[in-house]
């Protein structure tokens, strides 16, 4: 029979990992994307006050697609690989699992139609918006993933969402406009094992263990935002937004117990309230300065609020707090046909090292990141985009956690977190 401190520590290691959320994972806000498209994203996603390219307006500030050159169509894709690490030490045994998530796919398709002689401007955007994923091996010295019963065994996660975006805007004078669109939006979570639901023990050997989390399908979510875009001067251009929270259906799974019988399992997740506030500034010829500071509403948000253990061993939340991004993009225009971008975003990890514990399947942990990027015009009105980005190395420490007792002395848990990411794609003006 297993001891009580044994018991303790098999049930510490079990819930550890909860709460995968997300792909999109290095270069994320939290869970959410820096920005979208390679010319949004290689200016760090500053575009609040500064429409460069459809993909970007249509993210951050729909009110400033009235203030792009002319109509364009632009489409892309990001290729994002995360370098994941995972560590956990408990009395006599420690040990670290590399994770192998692989590269993961972010599409992006925008287009915004400026109507001739007229105030109003329409877009349609459609891109990946957030994410994560997660793929750690069982180990035989890592606490946190010896096999179950012992410990996680295996973990996987994988988050992915895609926003619709169709919008409008309206210049309300030559210097204010104003948008509005509804946010439509899609989301598939795998999470395994499931900690967000109760273990079981229907074999009925005292050893409890979570339910898988696989038999999922995409949920559906929706919300709003608004949008303002102003010309001061020549040089100096200002832009706010707010985008509430996507609330999402229940996300339901189809899981089993220990002897294969059925269990459904349903959570809440949604994905939080974002305001937005930007400036730029293009009084240097050839010269533009973008600053957009973000503000994202994670402790009101269900998925993220809570934490800890509820009264049947699940996992209640991750925790997480409110947090800021704070991103600056530069672009210089070489001559006509090549234009080079570079951008730097410091974001505030919203993750506690109190609350790591319950991380370990969603380590969105990343501070700092730094893109670089350009355009070259194949033609006239056909330009090729590319850009990189890397998020460098975050780690973030803290103690495994047991039902009933809390952080358990003598305990840690560690997550280390970076990536590299290649994105390219075209946009035609008309």
């Amino acid at each position: 029979m297993a001891t009580p401190w044994k018991l303790c520590v098999r049930k510490s290691i079990l819930c550890a990992a909860a709460l995968t959320l997300a792909p999109a994972v290095a270069t994320a806000q939290g869970i959410i994307l820096t920005g979208v498209g390679p010319v949004n994203r290689a200016m760090a996603g500053a575009s609040t006050a500064a429409p460069i390219d459809a993909a970007g307006a249509l993210r951050w500030n729909i009110a400033s697609i009235s203030g792009l050159q002319s109509s364009e169509v632009t489409f892309g894709a990001e290729l994002l690989l995360p370098t994941e690490d995972l560590s956990s030490s408990v009395p006599g045994l420690s040990g670290s699992t590399r994770g192998e998530p692989g590269a993961g796919l972010i599409p992006e398709v925008a287009l915004v139609h400026h109507l001739a002689n007229s105030p109003w401007t329409f877009g349609l955007g459609m891109f990946g918006i957030a994410g994560f994923k997660t793929n750690y091996p069982a180990s035989a010295t890592n606490p946190i993933t010896l096999p179950q019963p012992n410990g996680l065994g295996m973990l996987f996660s994988e988050l992915e969402a895609l926003e619709v975006v169709p919008a409008i805007s309206y210049a309300l004078t030559p210097k204010l406009s104003i948008g509005f669109a509804p946010s439509l939006a899609i989301a598939r979570l795998s999470l395994n094992p499931l900690f967000l639901s109760s273990p079981d023990n229907a074999n009925g050997d005292a050893s409890f263990t979570y339910p898988p989390g696989f038999g999922s399908r995409y949920h559906y979510g929706g919300g709003a935002q608004l949008g303002l875009y102003y010309i001061a001067n020549e040089s100096w251009r200002f832009g706010a937004s707010i985008k509430s929270p996507l609330w999402f259906e229940d996300f339901r799974y189809f899981s089993q117990d220990e002897l294969g019988q059925p269990r459904t399992e349903r959570m809440d997740f949604d994905l939080p309230m974002i305001v937005s506030l930007g400036t730029s500034y293009s009084g240097i010829d050839r010269l533009l300065w973008a600053l957009d500071v973000r503000y994202f509403d994670y402790k009101n948000t269900n998925g993220f609020r809570d934490t800890g253990f509820g009264p049947t061993g699940a996992v209640r939340g991750l925790g997480w707090g409110n947090t800021f991004s704070v991103s600056n993009g530069l672009q210089y225009e070489v001559n006509d046909a090549l234009t080079l971008r570079m951008g730097y975003t410091f974001q505030r990890n919203p993750i506690s090292s109190t609350n790591t514990f319950f991380n370990v399947a969603s380590p969105l942990i990343l501070e700092h990141l730094l893109s670089v990027g350009g355009s070259m015009h194949l033609t006239e009105n056909l330009l090729f985009n590319l850009v990189y980005i890397h998020a460098f190395n975050a780690r973030s420490s803290g103690p495994i956690h047991t039902p009933g007792i809390g952080p358990v002395p003598g305990t840690s848990v560690t997550s280390e977190l970076s990536a590299d990411a290649l994105g390219m794609g075209f946009t035609l003006r008309y």
